[in-house]
């Protein structure tokens, strides 16, 4: 324990005493923590709806116009129309494109022609009561002029047929239109709001073991690249070595990670009423949860740190860690995809064995914890069946980082190199 502790301490020592590996982390913090307060010194009220703290409001500037309704007006988009028809209202048109400045062409050509010059961004010629052409010249993916358009042009027929059959046309909405009042009374939890913030949790975790992983094989098979192993096995057990790396590289992940989702999350409390509000569905996360996913993320974490110390201790040069590392980032990437597509489905049989397997539970069951329903003995069973496999998968790491230390050349297979411990310890 003495000696796992000095190789922990020296691993350890490296990863703090990196400035490459600080300046990162503090890059990343401050970076984040940046763009959270950006709503405090730069007007975002486009995108979040609320005014910059402390700007005066009145003060339109001298690039904008305003309007009968005292709102501003700037640089609208100029929509043309043709209503061949004689059934087109402009002010409705005005209410349903608000953001749209509405322009009455001569003619078609003259239309057309104004669409072409990209001096209009799009025009509709109405051509009958229930019909129109729409003209544009490049048509965005997110176009949506036409599906409200066709609202405006039923819009039109209701208060035509209304006119000429006498009656109320604000009457009729009201009847369809009726409000209702709804008062939720939400008993356990809220899955579609916690959704988004269970994926972005997951990303998270499935980013920290692929990247800090293979950070932790490549660290383990530095020393038989350089063979510096010949002279560490003499000193101490191959066993502390693993672990201490190992141990070391999940405290420097988790260090790093810690820091950049705390000030991420924090910045975000701070500065939650400039945003309006909007990133809560990402970053306003529940107690609870923050501690399931530190248990369970951390667990996970730990369980593929081992594993990937086991496929370095396979291999005798670093270019090779990929190559050894290869059937276990598969494993991870089907877990990693069974798991998102099964965060809209968290009572389902399948997140429900998910979240009992070691190789899944890090990320399916603070899932099922946010989202779903979950017993107390599933949380403890599945939290136990983890930390065995976490001491499991140390321990095979450790026979194999022994039984390779020594072993130069080309990388061992994983099935060979079961094959020999089973032969050497029968």
């Amino acid at each position: 324990m003495r000696k796992m502790g000095i190789v922990l301490k020296y691993e350890l020592r490296e990863y703090f005493a990196s400035k490459g590996f600080m300046a990162f982390t503090l890059l990343l913090a401050i970076g984040a923590a940046v763009l959270l307060f950006l709503p405090r010194f730069v007007d975002m009220s486009s995108i979040t709806g609320v005014q910059i703290v402390g700007k005066d409001q009145g003060d339109t500037g001298g690039d904008t116009a305003t309007d009968t309704n005292g709102k501003q007006d700037q640089n609208k988009d100029v929509y043309l129309y043709l209503d061949q028809a004689g059934v087109v209202r402009e002010e409705v048109l005005r209410q349903m494109f608000p953001e749209q400045d509405w322009q009455a062409a001569t003619d078609k050509a003259a239309l057309i022609a104004g669409v072409e010059n990209q001096e209009a961004v799009a025009g509709f010629v109405v051509t009958g009561s229930t019909s129109y052409d729409y003209y544009v010249y490049n048509k965005a993916m997110t176009d949506t002029n036409t599906a409200i358009f066709d609202q405006a042009m039923k819009q039109f027929y209701r208060m035509d047929y209304c006119d000429g059959q006498n009656l109320d046309l604000a009457e009729i909405t009201a009847m369809y239109d009726v409000p209702i009042t709804i008062q939720e009374q939400i008993l356990n939890k809220d899955t579609s709001s916690n959704f988004w913030y269970c994926y972005f949790l997951v990303i998270i975790v499935f980013m920290l073991i692929v990247m800090y992983g293979q950070m932790i094989a490549v660290s383990v098979t530095s020393e038989k690249s350089n063979r510096a192993i010949e002279v560490l096995v003499t000193s101490t057990s191959s066993n502390s070595l693993l672990f201490g790396k190992v141990i070391a590289g999940a405290i420097g992940g988790l260090f790093q990670t810690g820091v950049v989702l705390g000030a991420v999350l924090l910045s975000y409390q701070l500065n939650r009423q400039q945003w309006g509000g909007m990133l809560d569905m990402l970053l306003h996360i529940p107690g609870e949860v923050l501690v399931t996913f530190a248990v369970f993320g951390m667990g996970g974490y730990l369980f593929y740190a081992f594993l990937y110390g086991a496929m370095g201790a396979l291999v005798s040069k670093t270019e090779d860690v990929s190559k050894s590392a290869s059937g276990l980032m598969v494993v991870i990437m089907v877990v990693y995809f069974f798991s998102l597509v099964q965060l809209n489905n968290v009572e389902g049989p399948v997140i429900k064995i998910l979240s009992f397997l070691p190789v899944s539970s890090y990320s399916t069951m603070f899932a099922r914890i946010a989202m779903g329903t979950v017993a107390l003995w599933e949380i403890v069973l599945s939290a136990g069946i983890l930390l065995i496999s976490i001491v499991g998968a140390g321990m095979l790491g450790a026979k194999l980082y022994r039984m390779g230390t020594l072993r130069y050349g080309n990388p061992i297979k994983l099935g060979t190199a079961l094959k020999d411990l089973k032969k050497n310890e029968g």
